[in-house]
């Protein structure tokens, strides 16, 4: 090792600096590469320097002129292009194929080699950098979101305000991955033509991304059409069910093939009609009808008091009210009491059980714990006085709702929801089951 010292910044002699960069002391010529003070045909030569913790360093000074970049850009060492891909993109806003400043079209210059970099990592790391910045080269754009790499492609297509529609239409008719067409569908706009494109794919991941896009702009033709393509592609329903104004046709039609708990989102939707409302519930009723019962939304109404009438299900269901009545009256009725039905998979006692601590409606209860929506059975559990460790249960083990989509917490911190929020959950419920009775 040299005894060598360099001296303060700002105090480097050119001839110094000339001897520095040709020291066989890399860790020298390393020091050096890293100083302010060095002339730029000094930081030139170190380009290509043998050791590449020298050239690494060279790509980080901003005293490293231009030229340099050039040098850098065919480096053998997948860092120092990657870290000179970092670098030079902070030049990219403003720049096109025809700079007249020579720097600048330099700069250019070497984004375009980084482009075509043999290594992914390298144009991806230029994609991300570019994907956002608003007068990025356009033809450069263009390239990183056809390239074959979907890291590299799919941030610029996604994100980058660049690329036209006329560009994405482009894109899509030369057949891309479904991870293309799905980057695409994800973009915060997603134009009408560009849609009707996407759709046209028949691409099923991809549509499903598209569906779920609220701010992607879908005709309602375009949607109509969908919906008639939609009964065999289950990833399509839920963001169906959940469209930005769903117009009653298709709300009505989706009602006929997607799963109970779809159905219960779209009763509880807000924006749909008091009319389109109705018409969802005659399609459920036929379907309840044509399956001899199930699990859709309840169109069977359970007795409101003890007069009613004794067939079928119905008293049997009467019988668990009467019972769960004479409980309340002794004090049995209890959360032990209504954890027991759960475990044992009682469903109609439950039910009684909770409109009998809540002062609820059978209807309203049955209504909300065979709707699968587990914002309702919290909403009754908690009208009922009970834990929301009893509503998780009942969700999980009576409403066969994946845990992963349970209301609330198992340990009886939270329901998962606002009073208010139950309240009008109980509200609805309610309004379901009178319209069920009249």
């Amino acid at each position: 090792m040299s005894a060598v010292t360099l001296p303060p910044e700002g105090r480097l002699g050119y001839k110094e600096a000339k001897e520095l960069a040709r020291h066989p002391d890399a860790a020298l010529r390393l020091a050096l590469a890293l100083r302010r003070d060095v002339p730029p045909e000094i930081l030139y030569y170190l380009a290509d320097d043998p050791d590449p913790d020298v050239r690494r360093a060279i790509v980080g000074n901003h005293s490293t002129p231009a030229l340099a970049h050039l040098v850098l850009v065919d480096d053998h060492d997948e860092a120092v292009r990657a870290g000179l891909a970092e670098r030079i993109v902070r030049l990219a806003p403003g720049l096109n194929i025809d700079e007249q400043d020579r720097a600048r079209q330099t700069a250019y210059r070497v984004l375009e080699r980084l482009a075509e970099d043999q290594i992914p990592r390298v144009r991806q790391i230029l994609s991300e950098a570019l994907k956002d910045v608003a007068d990025a080269p356009a033809e450069l754009i263009n390239r990183l979101a056809r390239d074959v790499e979907t890291a590299v492609s799919a941030p610029v297509l996604e994100f980058s305000p660049v690329l036209r529609d006329e560009d994405l239409l482009d894109i899509i008719g030369e057949n891309p991955s479904t991870a293309t067409l799905s980057a695409i569908s994800r973009r915060a706009r997603v134009g009408a033509d560009v849609a009707d494109a996407i759709a046209a794919t028949d691409d099923a991941g991809a549509i499903a991304v598209l569906l779920g896009n609220a701010s992607a702009q879908i005709r309602e033709e375009t949607l109509d059409q969908l919906i008639e393509r939609a009964e065999a592609r289950p990833q399509w329903h839920e963001p169906l069910i959940n469209r930005p104004d769903l117009h009653q046709e298709a709300a009505v039609r989706l009602a006929h093939f997607v799963a109970d708990r779809l159905i219960q989102t779209l009763v509880e939707r807000r924006d749909l009609s008091e009319e389109t409302l109705r018409e969802v519930r005659r399609v459920v009723h036929r379907r309840l009808e044509e399956d001899g019962g199930g699990a859709l939304l309840p169109m069977q109404r359970p007795p409101d008091d003890r007069s009613a009438v004794h067939n079928g299900w119905m008293s049997g269901l009467l019988a668990a009210y009467e019972r769960a009545l004479r409980m309340a009256e002794n004090g049995l009725l209890d959360a032990n009491a209504v954890s027991e039905g759960v475990r044992a998979g009682d469903t109609g006692f439950v039910i009684a059980a909770l409109a009998a601590k809540g002062s609820l409606s059978p209807a309203l209860v049955q209504a909300a714990v065979q709707s699968s929506s587990g914002r309702a059975i919290a909403a009754v559990v908690w009208k009922a006085g009970l834990s929301p460790t009893v509503s998780v249960h009942i969700q999980v083990h009576l409403a066969g709702i994946p845990p992963n989509e349970v209301v609330g917490t198992a340990d009886g911190t939270t329901f998962g929801l606002t009073d208010s929020e139950m309240d009008w959950q109980i509200e609805m419920f309610g309004q379901i089951a009178a319209e069920d009775a009249s």
